[in-house]
């Protein structure tokens, strides 16, 4: 049932435009006629809704016309709402003209021109609330698996990661990717994150059949002219849809910057997307929000640092270093949840590690204090790095401050996380926290450097408090 909506999903919002400018029109009659606003109206003019019926279904028909004229039925995965609502705006100012001018024109017996100046606004109020409405059924249906569309990715370089970031952290754009090819042994066959190295794009005919692949891109260099046009060539034979994401000189594409001279497209280079500007902005968000995080935080952070005390032996704070923007060493601080005894004892437990890569997790941690579990659940033990916050060496939101160790470990596309300061909570923080992967914290937090707004900033905060409070995955 939930699939067959999904298919027939634009008949169905067609449907209901239709239904929602005749309610316009009706909404607009009654409180024209029946609520008398603006002024009162005169008996002998008085019009029945019958009449604006027939120019409700007549102002419906222009409507769809103008909304697919404006590309509204014909959005593609990922837009913006403020794009939509741009297009929903111009089409319906459009046609509120006019079905004016049209009255103008025809000047029908006993009608309010006031009908058709309500009506109009509210058709934009109308179909943007369904929208908002579709957009969260949408995003509900997706989480299911219902609606998805399963993709292969040709390549596994630059470009292909960062499609990779794309997509892990917006599951909303209702794509899977069930794997991806290479040509390269080295990274044909190793996994990246959640996603599968599926082999040699020789395997390419095979996966397509076996997985039902609805969608493959091509994130191929340049340079594998021949290559590329073999994998388009098997997909078009396959009923495949494919496309191919331009590699311009393999430079990662967030860094694309395009400009047009006169008709001569330019293509150059973009500069950091924390740096200036961008950077005093998120440097006051980050001074704002933490004065005022310190201020209900500090009674607890004093009832905490005392539990812990009575609870075991040793210092309330936990310092350590950790590698921060550009490389640069910082000493980091937070409550200790553990014995005093367990940095020594960590190499006896390196085979209880249930993390992959650098990092190193154990669920029940055997050095966990009685207080440390609580603390650690709810992310109590990071409130000390407020002041880390407060002193330049972290931010509120950013990649996952790094141990020296882990660094030293990393590839060469890894280290574009340190690129900014390492923050408190990050994308990595509301997709999971430790139930992540290695590969999959580094994709979030370099789609973080690459995609950072002050809006992002907000949304990741805001997320991330019921993420705190329900404890989910921390450990």
């Amino acid at each position: 049932m939930r699939e067959r909506l999904i298919r027939h999903h634009r008949a169905i919002i067609v449907a209901f435009d239709i239904l929602l400018v005749v309610l316009a029109f009706y909404t607009a009659w009654y409180v024209r006629y029946q609520l008398q606003w603006y002024r009162s109206v005169d008996p002998a003019s008085y019009t029945d809704f019958s009449f604006y019926f027939w120019i409700s279904l007549l102002t419906a028909g222009l409507t769809l016309l103008a909304f697919y004229v404006q590309g509204v039925y014909r959005l593609p995965r990922g837009v913006s709402f403020l794009t939509e609502f741009s297009r929903l705006l111009n089409a319906t100012a459009i046609i509120t003209i006019i079905v004016m001018v049209g009255n103008y024109m025809f000047q029908p017996p006993y009608h309010s021109r006031l009908v058709y100046g309500i009506a109009g606004a509210l058709i934009l109020v109308l179909t943007t609330i369904s929208r908002i409405f579709y957009r969260q059924i949408l995003r509900w249906l997706r989480r299911q698996g219902i609606g998805i569309r399963r993709v292969l990715l040709v390549g596994a370089g630059e470009v292909s990661r960062t499609i990779m970031r794309v997509l892990l952290a917006k599951p909303n754009l209702g794509y899977k990717v069930i794997g991806f090819l290479d040509d390269n042994p080295e990274r044909g066959q190793r996994n990246l994150g959640p996603y599968s190295a599926l082999g040699s794009i020789d395997n390419l005919s095979q996966i397509l059949v076996q997985n039902q692949v609805d969608e493959v891109i091509v994130t191929l260099p340049w340079q594998y002219h021949r290559r590329i046009m073999s994998v388009l060539n098997i997909c078009e034979q396959l009923h495949v849809r494919t496309r191919v994401v331009p590699d311009v000189l393999q430079m990662s594409l967030d860094r694309v910057d395009f400009e047009v001279l006169d008709g001569i497209p330019l293509l150059g280079i973009k500069v950091g997307t924390i740096a200036g500007p961008q950077f005093a902005i998120k440097r006051l968000l980050d001074l704002s929000v933490a004065t005022l995080m310190l201020i209900p935080a500090l009674p607890i952070m004093l009832l905490v640092a005392a539990a812990i005390k009575l609870d075991s032996s040793g210092p309330a704070l936990f310092v350590q270093e950790r590698i921060g923007k550009d490389g640069r060493v910082f000493r980091t601080y937070k409550f200790r949840s553990m014995i005093i005894e367990a940095e020594d004892l960590r190499p006896q437990l390196d085979e209880l590690n249930e993390a992959d890569g650098p990092l190193f997790k154990i669920k029940d941690d055997p050095r966990l204090t009685r207080v440390g579990r609580i603390i650690r659940r709810f992310s109590l033990d990071e409130l000390p790095q407020i002041l880390n916050v407060l002193s330049g060496d972290m931010s509120l939101v950013g990649p996952r401050p790094a141990l020296p160790e882990e660094v030293a470990d990393y590839e060469s596309w890894h280290r574009k996380r340190l690129d900014v300061l390492p923050g408190i909570t990050g994308l990595w923080q509301i997709s999971g926290r430790s139930n992540l992967s290695f590969e999959e914290m580094m994709l979030l937090d370099i789609y973080y450097v690459e995609n950072w707004t002050p809006a992002l900033d907000v949304s990741i905060l805001l997320r991330t408090m019921p993420k705190v409070l329900l404890g989910e995955g921390a450990y």
